[in-house]
């Protein structure tokens, strides 16, 4: 395995603007390099580019080449993440670059995980930076997401090891689809990550997003067992692709059996886009009856999430029942935990992160430019 020497500390020499050595891959016999960061294991001539276009074999090395470069910066509420157990009502600077691992053919974010990165880098930031807007903003993490962070981990990490410095969190969003190795050394840099459970068949993950469910399955339950990274999971339900109410008490079962009833799974409601205009979006129903089915399974903690449903997005005592986090979209309307993370009236502890007292960021988002304050 090849590696580069300074990424334990966040010093990647740029082989031009934007371009980077990448870790995570190896040469083959016949010459081509074999990228090793996710299960597709691309292998590539010199020139080429991986299926997510940020990782290239050039000048017999591969190299990231959105290093430093966003499509923009915005602060928005934690819970849009959706991460609704770590650090509730607080703000997180958010950025994304381009290209990504999947192919979902109904990728809300296509504009930018489709798209060439030269295209739509307009931003860029150092990973000190980003960390030091973050700070000045008042944030309370920075998320790696809008595509997925997995195919800039090199970016990443050297981001998050400068939030760390400043005292700043971290989270990831991501598909889950990544080798266990980089895996490895990804996670070890992250605070919190919401993985994006597609669907519960392999069927859906071959025909709609050209990979595979194991991995995916596999890195949930690698996860929640053997790292401390706080984790929650969402679901997108398309109608007619993977939400019949024998996928999702499957998916729920095997939820509450490996990850166990304390992880928060969000059911989220799909919008007509991309390659998929045709679908119609999901109806409320849905969202509510799959949440019943996962309570139903054992789940503690189960949200509906791009819809209006205060009831669906608040969180209560598995204990005793009471309301313990009130929300309305992305508005804390009412906290009743104490100091401590418990619930008020019967003391049962509130499974994830906590201030003694919520964030009040609300539902603002606002767009920061970062590159304007970039001192060379």
């Amino acid at each position: 395995m090849t590696r580069t020497a300074t990424a334990a500390r966040g010093l990647r020499e740029e082989i031009a603007p934007g371009v980077v050595r990448c870790e995570w891959w190896h040469r083959l016999d016949d010459g081509r390099l074999q990228c090793d960061l996710c299960p597709r294991f691309c292998k590539l001539h010199e020139g080429q580019k991986a299926f997510c276009f940020v990782r290239e074999a050039r000048d017999g090395q591969m190299v990231l080449t959105s290093y430093g470069r966003a499509t923009g910066f915005c602060i928005d509420p934690i819970e849009k993440k959706p991460l609704n157990h770590f650090y509730p009502g607080s703000s997180v600077l958010s950025f994304g670059t381009a290209g990504c691992n999947l192919g979902c053919r109904f990728c809300q974010n296509w504009d930018i995980s489709k798209a060439r990165e030269d295209r739509i880098l307009s931003a860029s930031a150092s990973p000190a930076r980003v960390a030091q807007a973050a700070l000045e903003a008042g944030c309370k993490s920075v998320a790696f997401t809008y595509n997925d962070p997995i195919i800039f981990a090199e970016y990443a990490i050297d981001c998050a090891i400068e939030a760390h410095a400043r005292g700043i969190k971290t989270v990831a969003v991501s598909s889950g689809y990544m080798a266990p190795e980089a895996r490895q050394d990804f996670y070890a840099h992250m605070d919190a990550a919401n993985i994006d459970l597609k669907a519960f068949t392999e069927s859906f993950y071959r025909e709609l997003s050209f990979a595979h469910l194991e991995p995916v399955l596999d890195t949930l339950r690698w996860l929640r067992h053997q790292t401390e990274v706080w984790l929650e999971v969402t679901t997108l339900l398309i109608p007619g692709r993977n939400d019949s109410e024998e996928e999702v008490e499957k998916l729920c079962a095997w939820f509450a059996r490996e990850l166990g009833p304390e992880v928060p799974l969000h059911f989220t409601a799909f919008h007509p886009d991309f390659m998929m205009m045709d679908v119609p979006p999901t109806p409320v129903a849905t969202l509510i009856r799959a949440r019943e089915q996962g309570k139903a399974a054992g789940l503690k903690h189960v949200y509906t999430g791009n819809v209006h449903d205060v009831r669906g997005q608040s969180t209560y005592c598995a204990a005793c029942g009471q309301q313990v986090i009130g929300r309305d979209g992305y508005e804390i309307t009412g906290w009743r935990l104490d100091r401590e993370g418990r619930c008020s009236a019967c003391k049962e502890r509130l499974a994830g992160h906590f201030d003694p007292e919520p964030g009040r960021w609300g539902s603002r988002r606002r767009p920061l430019i970062l590159a304007a304050q970039e001192s060379h």
